[in-house]
């Protein structure tokens, strides 16, 4: 395993840098790194590095132990929990300006929900899901989707505090903001450390000394949130997820939304992937003498040559004039099928000059 390197090094501030500077970098370069984004095989590393010095140097306490002592002098003191969640408030402040959730939902993610931080798991709220259908040419375009879902919001009195008004949320003197106690117990030459939620704030790191009179400190209430988001060209039918759009519990992490898509059929082109199925009809006169017609596709009509002598059922390839990729450059291909219509009724005239051009043909 490779040894650490300097925390100043990894944010790339030096030690005379205030914590404001500190916060400003770290702000910039978990914006490039955030796995959300980035999405290279290194990004995650990369964004746990530098959360990891910025939780240390946003802390005055632990970066006065690390400029004497170094990383022998944390490690010593403080677990990887012990530094992450000290640092709560400073990482909730800057994600919850990105639009990426907050510490509970950027941090798990990253180190697994399963035990989450502390040895403890913290609750999720439900899933919602919105089913909601859009034409062919939506999906080939994109289209901004507007929705409104009925779920737990912010509670208009308190604005999602759950503090009653003139009060703020206080750190929990018992954990001293920690949101977990530790217990050591020595057994001879053993030491057992055992980790739970803090029982007065419920692993918060904070409580509430006068709780709002309409949410009861929950800070929030049932009702209706508009989302509005962007499909982008080339989807298809399936679920897509919007991460934190879910149902909210206090002190837990909000659920996922699930929007639904489906794709109305349509009513001549039929898809395949990111390719596109047409039947194009022509007369068996055209097909004969050959004829340049105009065919549909999801942009403008095309103009496409029928060669003399062509056959039924024959197929041709319009290079990319099918969907866009969701996921990389590029179209797929309009396929147009030459359908060759037959008359089913003839009259005596077209019968004899059928009869004459067969006679051509012994």
């Amino acid at each position: 395993m490779s040894a650490k390197r300097d925390y100043y090094e990894v944010l790339g501030v030096s030690k005379t840098d205030t914590v404001d500077t500190v916060k400003s970098q770290y702000r910039k370069l978990a914006l490039k790194f955030h796995p959300d984004r980035n999405k290279s095989p290194e990004a995650a590393e990369h964004f746990k590095e530098i959360s990891e010095a910025y939780a240390v140097l946003s802390d005055p306490e632990k970066r006065k132990i690390y400029d004497q002592y170094g990383h022998a002098g944390l490690e010593g003191r403080y677990s990887t929990e012990d530094i992450f969640q000290g640092a709560r408030g400073n990482f909730d402040d800057i994600f919850s300006n990105f639009g990426f959730g907050g510490f509970d939902s950027i941090f798990e993610s990253l180190f697994g929900r399963s035990g989450g931080f502390g040895g403890f798991a913290r609750q999720k709220g439900h899933d919602l899901l919105h089913e909601t259908t859009i034409t062919l040419e939506d999906a080939f375009s994109g289209k901004r989707l507007e929705i409104d879902i009925k779920k737990n919001v912010d509670c208009n009195v308190c604005n999602g505090s759950g503090c009653a008004s003139g009060t703020r949320p206080e750190t929990c003197p018992t954990c001293r903001g920690q949101g977990q106690m530790r217990m050591t117990r020595n057994m001879g030459f053993s030491t057992f450390v055992t980790v739970q939620p803090c029982t007065k704030c419920r692993g918060a790191g904070k409580f509430i000394p006068k709780p709002c009179s309409e949410c009861k400190g929950t800070g929030k209430m049932r009702g209706m949130k508009h989302l509005s988001f962007d499909i982008p060209p080339g989807i298809d039918n399936g679920d897509y997820v919007i991460s934190g759009e879910g149902e909210s519990i206090p002190g837990g992490i909000s659920g996922d939304l699930i929007v639904r898509i489906r794709i109305k059929p349509h009513a001549f082109f039929k898809r395949d992937g990111a390719d596109i199925f047409y039947d194009a009809k022509i007369s068996i006169v055209d097909a004969c003498l050959g004829k340049t017609i105009e065919v549909p596709t999801l942009e403008k009509n095309e103009k496409l040559k029928v060669e003399e002598g062509t056959q039924p059922n024959i197929i041709i390839k319009l290079k990319g004039k099918g969907m866009p990729h969701v996921d990389s450059r590029g179209r797929g291909d309009q396929y147009i099928r030459l359908v060759v219509e037959i008359p089913t009724k003839l009259s005596r005239q077209q019968k004899e000059l059928l009869q004459k051009f067969g006679q051509t043909l012994d």
